[in-house]
């Protein structure tokens, strides 16, 4: 019993630091909290215009932020062009 509670407890000590803090430093560093404006295409098609509301997150090629229309937070796959709003704007 006492080998399963040590076993358990390593688990979600791994599963709690699966997220290193150098990626998130990385990830502070890269992106802003400024609302962007973002274009996604595949294969040439556009698929979303819109407006983040703050952070826009990128990891393994896919995009996430919180669409300033819906207020949803939103997940693209694919190509896509963030432009975020100047300092001061």
């Amino acid at each position: 019993m006492r080998t399963a509670l040590i076993l358990l407890a390593a688990a979600g000590l791994l599963a709690t630091t699966a997220c290193t803090d150098s990626k998130r430093a990385r990830n502070d560093a890269t992106w802003t909290d400024r609302p962007a404006d973002i274009v996604c295409w595949s294969y040439g098609t556009e698929t979303f215009k819109g407006r983040s509301t703050g952070k826009v997150e990128y990891d393994e090629g896919r995009i996430s932020f919180v669409d300033a229309a819906s207020h949803r937070y939103t997940t693209i796959d694919g190509e896509c062009r963030v432009v975020y709003e100047p300092r001061g704007a």
